[in-house]
């Protein structure tokens, strides 16, 4: 089992003119991400649009991605959701499938409490011989889980971290200091790795790196080799396209960036449409100020 590295892509998932899933395309770009500084991916989170794959899709996606980088990087299968028991059964599955890890997002819609919380990632994990990630996300779940029960599961054994996407910087600093030792901390926000790394944290789980990652992953270096001062300057440097690729919903604006640099990632799918023409300008505008860092190989 490969372990869950520091800068991890949040995958988005390639469809073809069909709208079906492109599992060639999704092999290739998962090659060409790791080549591109990624250590691991996240298969079937919010940027590969899990809301609209089908389970036997998430499945043969975690297999296809695992088949094709292999132990060179790990496969994080996003297979949480609102209901306990589905997430059981799509967990057991993916550990099937030999993803390395499960990523756990905050359960949604039913805004559980805090013991409700702790309740389902425990059942989860001693389902499971996987590591675990938590993802809490509340913009999304609009429930937040609180530090108080973020230190409390990390003291589960196969729990090994959290996905930090709430942008709570008092959360984050008190589970970096209070956490069980051995747990980690990915920023969820690109534009807050700088900061949760230097307060302690351990790496991103990141959307920009389909365009910039071995920008960030350069970031990230500097950082843990101390020389804060010039990882601070990358940081504002690359501050524009991680604001730019959320001034609408994730993952549409990365598959506009995506497809204009010549990869064929295809359309999302619906509820999600394509970027406005206003929208598709600012981006445009933004893009061309980054190089590109994923290989040519990705292209069609």
């Amino acid at each position: 089992m490969v372990t869950v590295g520091r800068l991890i892509t949040a995958m988005v998932t390639p469809f073809d003119g069909q709208g079906e899933v492109d599992y060639v395309q999704a092999r290739c770009l998962a090659s060409s991400l790791l080549d591109a500084g990624s250590d691991g991916l996240v298969i079937s989170g919010t940027t590969g649009e899990s809301p609209t794959l089908t389970k036997e899709e998430k499945l043969l996606l975690f297999r296809e991605i695992k088949a094709e980088i292999g132990d060179g990087g790990a496969v994080v299968a996003g297979t949480g959701n609102y209901s306990t028991a589905e997430s059981i059964e799509l967990t057991r599955e993916a550990e099937k499938e030999g993803a390395d890890a499960a990523l756990l997002v905050v359960p949604y819609y039913n805004k559980p409490t805090q013991e409700g919380l702790y309740q389902h990632f425990l059942a989860i994990a001693e389902s499971t011989g996987l590591p675990c990630i938590l993802y809490n996300v509340p913009s999304r779940t609009v429930t937040s889980l609180s530090w108080e029960t973020t230190l409390r599961l990390s003291h589960v054994d196969n729990i090994i971290g959290v996905k930090e996407a709430s942008g709570d910087f008092d959360q984050i600093a008190r589970i970096i200091s209070g956490a069980a030792q051995g747990f980690r901390i990915w920023s969820g926000n690109d534009s807050d790795t700088f900061g949760i790394m230097t307060m302690g944290g351990y790496g991103v789980v990141s959307v920009a790196s389909h365009l910039v990652g071995l920008q960030i992953k350069g970031m990230m270096d500097l950082v843990l080799a101390g020389k804060i001062s010039q990882a601070a300057e990358e940081h504002l440097r690359l501050t524009p396209i991680f604001k730019g690729l959320f001034i609408v919903s994730n993952p549409i604006p990365v598959k506009y960036g995506l497809n204009s640099a010549g990869f064929q990632v295809g359309k999302p799918r619906l509820p999600l449409t394509e970027p406005d023409e206003r929208t598709a300008e600012q981006l445009q505008t933004m893009l061309k100020e980054y190089p590109v860092d994923l290989a040519v190989a990705a292209r069609a």
